[in-house]
């Protein structure tokens, strides 16, 4: 690892109180960066800026953020450049899932996945461009990250709304990446498969209760076994490595891509 391949980038990552987004944030501090993390977990995202700070390598700043608020979305890139002075890259990480059967998904389902997953990387994109549209497009490259899945790329029976949701990260990478090129902003995204996450866990709970699985920690399992190609499931660590270099400025010459990081299980 280059451990100045992010030196001197500043970075806000939403869902970064756990999970993928706080090994980023982690990560990517490692090399050099300013991370203004946010997440509806305030007690979560002090605690990983208390890590960063205490490394002693790139400087952390946390921020409360729901992400289905358009004011939070302003608010956390306001603390960005109010701590660093500017804002160089938006990783939109947060998201949640709540597996139903088809027949099964109600108003309040579809809302509450649609909301955090599609409208709040909406609302974060919007707000991080107008930022960097204000900074200038002589001070970039910009850019925008955002974290899809699999699923931006297929649909499962028992993760349809999530999947709807995950279509739309792609969509609004696509769409993002021709509306603002002319301001020196890349939009690009990467799609993880199984990852072993607080998040997951808790969707392992899920599964079963809804009658996909019989116990407790068969889907990580079943799901290796059957639909990985390097029959594993992955981690934090497996992804973090692709976000770094989507966020550097290796993948300048990038936009409107979503790179897969899922061990085989999509392959396009």
């Amino acid at each position: 690892m280059d451990p100045n391949r992010l030196k001197g980038k500043n970075i806000l990552i939403t869902g970064a109180a756990q999970g993928m987004g706080a090994a980023n944030a982690e990560y990517f501090a490692a090399q050099g960066a300013n991370v203004c993390i946010g997440d509806i977990n305030v007690d979560g995202v002090r605690e990983v800026a208390e890590r960063i700070n205490a490394a002693g390598n790139g400087k952390a700043v946390a921020v409360k953020l729901d992400v289905t608020k358009r004011e939070d979305n302003t608010a956390a890139v306001a603390k960005t450049v109010e701590a660093f002075g500017s804002i160089n890259i938006a990783l939109l990480n947060a998201g949640v899932n709540k597996p139903r059967m088809f027949l099964d998904i109600d108003e309040e389902n579809w809302d509450l996945i649609m909301n955090i997953n599609a409208k709040g990387q909406l609302f974060g994109m919007q707000e991080a461009a107008k930022q960097m549209i204000a900074q200038g497009k002589d001070k970039g490259p910009y850019k925008i990250v955002n974290v899809g899945s699999i699923v931006s790329r297929t649909a499962f029976l028992d993760v349809i709304p999530y999947s709807c949701s995950k279509y739309c990260s792609l969509a609004l990478i696509i769409g993002g990446a021709k509306a603002l090129a002319e301001h020196n902003i890349t939009v690009n995204g990467y799609a993880p498969g199984v990852v072993r996450t607080e998040l997951w866990e808790q969707l392992d709970k899920d599964l079963v209760e809804i009658g996909m699985f019989e116990e407790e920690g068969q889907s990580m399992d079943h799901l290796a076994k059957t639909m990985i190609t390097m029959k594993r499931y992955s981690y934090p660590d497996d992804v973090k490595g692709t976000a770094a270099f989507l966020c550097s400025n290796e993948s300048d010459y990038m936009t409107g891509q979503l790179i897969m990081i899922d061990g085989g299980m999509i392959m396009q």
